[in-house]
Formats: C-alpha cells, structure tokens, sequence
C-alpha cells in the first residue's frame, strides 16, 4: 500500500484492518533483537513483510521493551536511516518511524518515511508536533505510563478505559492546535506500555471506547509479555495467544495491527474480518 491508497483507506469508514509489520534494527528488542543490523538484511525483511501482505512497515531504531535504556539520536540514526533509504528506493509502501525523538523523525520522513509512530504521544519530545506539521506526516499518538525504563513498575489505574480516553482527548486537543490536521492521527492504547498484564485484557475488549474518539485504532498485541502470562509460554511460542489478540482486536473495531509474523496474521486478520461482516 502506497501513501495514496493509505490515504483513501483512511477516508473509508467501511475501511478493512491494515498490518503494520515490525522492522527493529535493535540488538536488544525483546523479540527480534540483533537480526537485522545489517542494512541489506534490514531491506530484505521489509521486502518480505510487504510480500506476505503487510501494508505498512514499522522501523525502529531503539528498543522500548520495559526496562530498556535510551540510546543516543545519532546512533538511533545510523540504525534506521540507511534502511529507510534504501528500502524507499525499492517500494512504494507505507513507511512508519518508530521514534519518540524529533531530531530521528525529521530527516526519516526526510528520507522517505510517511507516519511517526511515537510512543510518548507528542510528550517526550516538545518538536515532535512540529515535525510532523512540517512534512505533513501522519501520526500515531500512543498511550504510555511512565517511560520505557520504569513504565511496568507497579503502574496503577483507578479506571482504565476512562483514563485512557481522556488522555487522547487531551492529546487529540494538542496535536490539533499544534496544527496537526486531526484526519492524520491515530490512537494506540499502548498494550503493554505501562499496564498491568490483566489490563492488556481488558483494552482488547473495551477498544470500542476508542474507536468513539472518531479517529482509526491501532493496536499491537505481538508477542507480548501478557500473552507468555497467561499461556505461561516463552516469547517465542506465542504464536496462537497473538492469533487470538489479533482476532479480538479485529472484532473489537482495530484498524491497524502492528504484529511480526505478517503472514500468519494476514490470515487471521483476513478470517476476523470476514467474521465481522466487513469482506466477502
């Protein structure tokens, strides 16, 4: 999908699920840390993501597993913009940069990336606003508890859902008098980003709430701790606890679902889909 057709599917309120397939060139990702450093790898994986039917390609330069550490700006930009380089010079497709920095988000837009996925929601970094305004980019607004490094320390809500949706109504509000047009951004409720593993849950079921704020969902379930918990199963033997995330995600009014088996999920997004009226 090309930034055209991503922008018609915006404009769809019949609109089909869209995957958003996750490209770390991180050493440490709690996933797929190390195994794509290498820019030419890096390109290939994107490649192939795309073949098996992603829509969108998600880069990200820094790890934000719970506990981790930031890197500099300068390194984050000798991981990511290369690949986006490159990778633009081979597709049309859809490029997210993964980044709470403005100072990595200018020059990757730059370079060919078309939406800032930013796990702060615009609050880590004060030009992130801007830079997005500047090249007219889309923008995901994430909700996160704390930071990466502290986000899964006993993080505690009174009322989950309403905290959530008053967050993006506030966030929403910024980005818009920041001049953000309000038809470039979607909400993402953060699974596992500062909550507790029953609270991951508990957002599956409840993203209707979201979906009230007007504006596409996004939502990335993969692989994550939540699931291991409650399977009692490593990270990588998560495959049918994603399944059945993506599945709910889909049911419950997701719009786009970040996962890393790509063609696994397409299926699984395919049959939802289809379960819930919006193919035939």
């Amino acid at each position: 999908m090309n930034a055209k057709k991503f922008q018609s599917w915006l404009n769809n309120p019949q609109r089909s699920p869209l995957i958003m397939g996750i490209l770390n060139l991180t050493p440490d990702s709690f996933s797929d840390g190390g195994l794509f450093m290498d820019v030419d790898k890096a390109v290939e994986q994107a490649l192939i993501l795309e073949k098996d039917g992603a829509d969108i390609i998600d880069i990200g330069g820094e790890s934000t597993r719970p506990g981790s550490e930031s890197i500099d700006v300068h390194e984050e930009l000798l991981r990511v913009l290369p690949v986006i380089e490159k990778l633009r010079k081979q597709t049309e497709i859809v490029i997210s940069i993964d980044t709470y920095k403005a100072p990595v988000a200018d020059p990757a837009l730059k370079a060919g990336a078309n939406i800032i996925n930013d796990i702060s929601g615009l609050t880590f970094d004060e030009q992130m606003a801007a830079v997005s305004v500047k090249h007219n980019a889309w923008v995901v607004i994430m909700h996160i508890k704390g930071t990466p490094k502290d986000m899964q320390i006993n993080p505690i809500y009174e009322d989950l859902i309403k905290e959530l949706k008053e967050y993006f109504i506030t966030r929403i509000s910024y980005a818009v008098a920041m001049g953000i047009p309000r038809e470039n951004i979607i909400v993402d409720p953060g699974i596992g980003f500062g909550k507790r593993w029953r609270d991951n849950f508990i957002l599956i079921r409840e993203l209707h709430v979201f979906k009230e704020l007007g504006l596409p969902v996004l939502v990335g379930p993969s692989k994550k701790s939540f699931i291991g918990l409650a399977l009692d199963l490593p990270v990588d033997d998560r495959l049918e606890g994603t399944a059945a995330a993506v599945t709910a995600s889909v049911l419950n009014g997701a719009d786009i679902i970040r996962v890393h088996d790509v063609k696994a999920m397409s299926r699984v997004i395919k049959i939802s889909d289809m379960i819930k009226g919006n193919r035939s």
